[in-house]
């Protein structure tokens, strides 16, 4: 591998949002104590609950034009200048890589007063899980000398918005992590406060530290508890997007004119209403309502991903088909306003929701009630589709596209495993969604950014946390292995040596951690930890079988050989053939004590454990991706595996395993066939691919979103042929299609496949390389050399 040191960034203007004006870092304010200090309310501890409202008026001659600053909070904030949200943030990081914005202003800012607004809150022990926090804060530095003044300080005010409390969400019988509800009382509630300081009590703030970044020391080597980094990321998509229906409505007639917005929807005085919204798809969002008058009413807002069958008056987890409402309960989330009176109000949460369905329950007052809008603000990671895929068969278009919206709607500031129920980073998921991400968008900053943050979760026994950032350390110890086959895909697909070769000491963390758990025997002995590796209804908990004394699991004795092969080829990328061979030797040793305990010759199959009283296709499909077998033996194998509906089954999330094993043994043409069970759930009316078969928790869970790599990779057989994608493998598997078309973005332009089957000639078509790469294509064992440009394909 070449070492210049070189980072793959595919830097795509158009997914900023356009209303965000993101802008450079002054260099200075990366290694220079800030002038700035942190700011918060003089009466508070800062580690409650609350929403603070920081204000400071700035007044211009003439309108600069450019105005750069860098602004962070604890936990969040929303800026606003003269009265018009400029951007949110910040992204979600840890306490010692917190993460600040970097903005240019000036397009919002005017001649005379300008009103700098910010809102900032603390959720405190009611915080989504995936949140960090030290303590509530504010910070806005500016870029150079010229915006100086902005520098938040004693000459900033603060007040607290009396208009918000949190509750936690409790009553949905799943594990929920994604912060709480929301309460919002207009009486209380200072409307003009964004661009008029009349009859607010402001209070001057309270200064705190200085602003350090992560490479500042003093000169006794002191810190601050919270380091400020620069954002790696761009700033979330932001787009207005409308209900699709009404689907049901009690107690008001023209609930159809919330969506239109053509004219307010008035609900009568003393009277109740229940008006129920389908946005047609999954999506993440902030709802907005708009709404006048109405004094003393009481407006509660649920958001859910579907309805749900109820027995005995209550919601069970039967959900049905996704599209049907008749017969179904309302069962989620939810936000409550009271009402104050007044006119022209509008209503969004602090945090996005996630919901396909939306359910408002109106209460009326004295007053009638005018709703003048209800719609929503989409934010995501802002991917752009830049692969495609086209074949005969028009529902694996369909699944493409589900799978694309359930990969979006688990990527926001964090890869997340589920936007609606715990909008957490866990490794499992992320290596995936890495790999989907890079082949579907060519965008490949998030999944950098996701290896970072476990790279930086490591606790000093070794293991990388299970998911993170997250305010409670869990640790799921298969996972620490997945995250080391992530560093290897990222080595294979983009150029950033220096950042790759600093991940090799935690990598050498976690094999020593395994290392010093290998028994006498040869296999892996007792481990400590939740020992998940998938959701399998025969598993308690998602832990593979082990024996009586919880140890010698052959599917983690698998992965670990499996791990330790792909640790392997990143030493030898590295020219570390010393460690190289060093672990050659101990993946052998441990692979042969599983073979030699746990193969059954009667079955022939890997049985889970030495007792070998049960079997599943997690634990062969692991021998075979660790090459455990000789070519002919591991076919037959995995033919028998794939076939055998008596073991214990791979679930969607591992299914991502068990097609690379069909494959790696040259069965990659049972692909097709396995794509039946996702076109059903699309049958059954889900918009996006689930957790689990039913009855699921999450109908969005991006590890199910696996064709959106495998169409390209396996079925259009596009993939690196040598670290840093600097040559390329293609290797169709088209299965029963009678043609392909592909395409996917490479950091050197776009690679094309158009393949078609014929009765003479076999596979035809043409593939399109861009300049600078070369690669083989392979089909039926013989090889053609593939040139930049156009590649005519005749076998």
């Amino acid at each position: 591998m070449k070492k210049t040191i070189l980072t793959f960034l595919i830097v795509f203007c158009g997914l900023l949002l356009s209303a965000q004006n993101t802008a450079d870092v002054n260099s200075k304010l990366l290694k220079e104590l800030w002038s700035a200090k942190w700011i918060t309310h003089p009466d508070i501890a800062g580690d409650e609950t609350g929403v603070y409202l920081f204000k400071k008026v700035l007044p211009f001659k003439t309108v600069p034009q450019d105005y750069v600053i860098n602004i962070s909070a604890d936990n969040r904030y929303v800026l606003y200048i003269n009265g018009k949200v400029v951007t949110r943030g910040p992204a979600r990081g840890d306490l010692n890589r917190w993460l600040f914005d970097t903005v240019d202003i000036a397009p919002y800012l005017k001649a005379g007063e300008n009103h700098i607004a910010t809102k900032v809150w603390n959720m405190a022990q009611l915080k989504p899980v995936a949140q960090m926090s030290l303590e509530t804060g504010l910070i806005i530095q500016g870029n150079t000398e010229q915006e100086q003044e902005i520098n938040t300080n004693n000459t900033w005010s603060v007040v607290i918005d009396e208009a918000y409390s949190f509750y936690k969400i409790k009553d949905l019988r799943r594990f929920y992590a994604s912060g709480p509800g929301e309460k919002f009382n207009g009486d209380l509630h200072p409307w003009l406060w964004k661009t008029s300081d009349n009859s607010i009590a402001w209070k001057k703030v309270k200064e705190g530290n200085n602003g350090t970044p992560m490479n500042y020391y003093n000169i006794t080597g002191k810190t601050d508890k919270r380091l400020l980094c620069p954002r790696s990321i761009p700033m979330m998509e932001a787009k207005m997007q409308n209900f699709a229906e009404v689907r049901r409505m009690e107690g008001v007639k023209n609930a159809k004119d919330l969506i239109t917005g053509n004219k307010p929807v008035k609900i009568p005085a003393n009277s109740t209403a229940v008006v129920l919204l389908d946005q047609g798809h999954l999506t993440n969002a902030y709802p907005q309502l708009k709404y006048s008058k109405g004094a003393n009413s009481h407006i509660k807002i649920t958001y859910a991903e579907s309805l749900f069958i109820p027995k005995d008056g209550k919601p069970t987890f039967d959900k049905g088909n996704r599209n049907d409402v008749e017969g179904k309960v309302m069962w989620g989330n939810y936000d409550t306003i009271e009402v104050d009176g007044g006119d022209d109000r509008l209503f969004e949460p602090l945090w996005w929701r996630s919901f396909r369905y939306v359910e408002l329950e109106i209460t009326t007052g004295e007053e009638p009630l005018l709703l003048e809008g209800f719609n929503s603000e989409f934010t995501g990671y802002p991917f752009k589709l830049k692969s495609s895929f086209e074949s005969e068969d028009a529902r694996m278009s369909d699944i493409f596209d589900v799978a694309w919206r359930t990969q979006r709607l688990c990527a926001g500031e964090l890869f997340f495993d589920c936007p609606y129920y715990e909008q957490l980073q866990y490794t499992g998921d992320t290596r995936i969604q890495g790999l989907n991400t890079a082949y579907a968008s060519g965008d490949t900053r998030l999944w950098k950014d996701a290896i970072q943050d476990y790279y930086d979760s490591r606790l000093p026994f070794g293991l990388t946390q299970s998911r993170y950032p997250s305010s409670t350390q869990q640790i799921i110890a298969p996972f620490s292995l997945v995250w080391i086959t992530m560093v290897n895909d990222y080595m294979m697909h983009c150029e950033d040596d220096q950042f790759i070769e600093k991940m090799v000491p935690a990598i050498l963390d976690i094999l020593n951690w395994y290392d010093a758990r290998v028994a006498d025997n040869g296999m892996l002995g007792k481990l400590e930890s939740w020992l998940f590796v998938d959701w399998v209804d025969e598993w308690k908990t998602g832990y593979p079988p082990s024996t009586k004394e919880k140890q010698y699991s052959a599917v983690i004795g698998m992965q670990y050989v499996y791990t330790i092969q792909k640790a392997m080829e990143i030493f030898e990328a590295y020219g570390m053939s010393g460690l190289r061979d060093k672990w050659a030797q101990k993946a052998e040793v441990t692979q042969k004590s599983i073979l030699e305990h746990c193969w059954d010759e009667d079955k022939q199959l890997l049985a889970d454990t030495p007792e070998k009283t049960t079997f599943s296709q997690h634990a062969n499909v692991l021998a075979i991706l660790s090459n455990a077998f000789d070519g002919t033996q591991e076919k037959d194998l995995m033919q028998r595996v794939f076939n055998n509906k008596d073991m214990a089954q791979t679930s969607f999330y591992f299914d991502f395993y068990k097609i690379a094993a069909l494959k790696k043994v040259g069965l990659g043409d049972m692909y097709i066939s396995t794509l039946d069970t996702l076109s059903d759930l699309i049958d059954k009316g889900l918009t996006t691919f689930p957790e689990k078969a039913d009855p699921t928790r999450s109908d969005c869970h991006a590890w199910s979103a696996s064709p959106l790599y495998y169409y390209l990779s396996l079925v259009c057989g596009i993939e690196p042929d040598a670290p840093e994608f600097n040559s390329v493998k293609i290797e169709p598997h088209m299965g029963d299609l009678e043609w392909v078309k592909g395409s996917m973005p490479h950091r050197f332009g776009e690679i094309k496949v158009n393949l078609k089957k014929t009765k003479k000639k076999g596979i035809i078509g043409s593939v399109f390389l861009p300049e600078g790469l070369t690669g083989t294509y392979i089909q039926n064992g013989k090889e053609i050399i593939l040139k930049s440009g156009e590649n005519q394909i005749n076998n």
